[in-house]
């Protein structure tokens, strides 16, 4: 194995690790908030990538510049979706009930994309798409570069969202305590409605950044929720940094096993990575502490 291609493998990883911890960080704040396990978010995750390409099809824009409508509409669908349905789940089975909740709507996402778009394969033909940049002999595309770019752009405005805005402190309160939150006067439901928009709209940036370089098909969301499922538990039920750590270091992991095992063998990182925190260290390797610094 040469050194170059060892070092774009690590390159790559990285790339994908950043886009890992986006969406991550999307899954977190529905369980953080609402103890939500949002099993749609992968499928949302599509329907911006296919919003995107439907967009380039018509108006022939780049994809970036569909975030301008998706990114504001996902974040209402992500509103009304919580105070429409989320809401009226009863508390005391809340986890449970969301998986099936969100297990029918990701369904249903699925199902309007093949009815809409049929299953054939789609990808944006985008003029940028076979450019690379040559780094030490390591050749990195110039599409993950700019997903990378969105996506570490993307939860730097969320970090900074969470952590020096008042509407950040109500929410990580919110996290953290929700009872006591409501006893010093935050509206935990308008909070809960908007970390859930929240929610949806790192799925719509991470949709389009997607779209920059895959193909894309209705049923690619279950590719998508299982490893995310897995990285968020590695990181720390709750813990966004734990999660992007998570994700970048199991991002690399992936992208260096594809080497000798093949894309396929090479995922199975995630659910051995799952089954080692689960029976070792079920509060997640990279939580504890780092929870409490979001």
């Amino acid at each position: 194995m040469s050194g170059a291609l060892l070092l774009q493998s690590l390159i790559l990883g990285i790339l994908l690790g950043g886009l890992y911890a986006l969406l991550a960080a999307g899954l977190t704040l529905y369980f953080g908030i609402m103890r939500v396990v949002m099993i749609a978010h992968s499928a949302f995750l599509i329907l911006a990538a296919y919003l995107a390409w439907w967009f380039n099809r018509e108006t022939g824009i780049d994809p970036l510049v569909s975030l301008v409508v998706t990114v504001p509409l996902f974040f209402l669908t992500g509103v009304v979706m919580q105070r429409l349905l989320v809401s009226r789940l009863k508390p005391l089975t809340l986890t449970m009930m969301s998986v099936l909740l969100t297990f029918a709507v990701a369904l249903i996402i699925e199902g309007a994309l093949g009815f809409f778009f049929t299953g054939t394969q789609r990808r944006i033909p985008l003029p940028y798409a076979s450019a690379s940049l040559d780094f030490f002999g390591a050749q990195v595309p110039v599409v993950k570069l700019i997903a990378f770019g969105l996506a570490a752009v993307a939860l730097a405005l969320l970090f900074m969202l969470l952590k020096y805005t008042k509407f950040g402190q109500a929410l990580r309160a919110t996290i953290q305590h929700p009872e006591a939150a409501r006893l010093v006067g935050i509206n935990t439901d308008r909070v809960a409605g908007y970390g859930f928009g929240l929610g949806l709209a790192t799925a719509a940036i991470g949709g389009t950044a997607l779209s920059l370089d895959a193909t894309i098909y209705p049923s690619l969301h279950w590719h998508w929720i299982g490893p995310l499922m897995a990285i968020i538990v590695v990181g720390g039920l709750g813990s966004i940094p734990g999660a992007a750590i998570a994700a970048l270091v199991l991002g690399v992991a992936q992208s260096l096993l594809q080497l000798p095992l093949g894309p396929t063998w090479a995922q199975t990182v995630f659910y051995v990575a799952l089954f080692a925190t689960l029976m070792f260290r079920p509060q997640g390797f990279f939580g504890g502490r780092l929870a409490q610094r979001f």
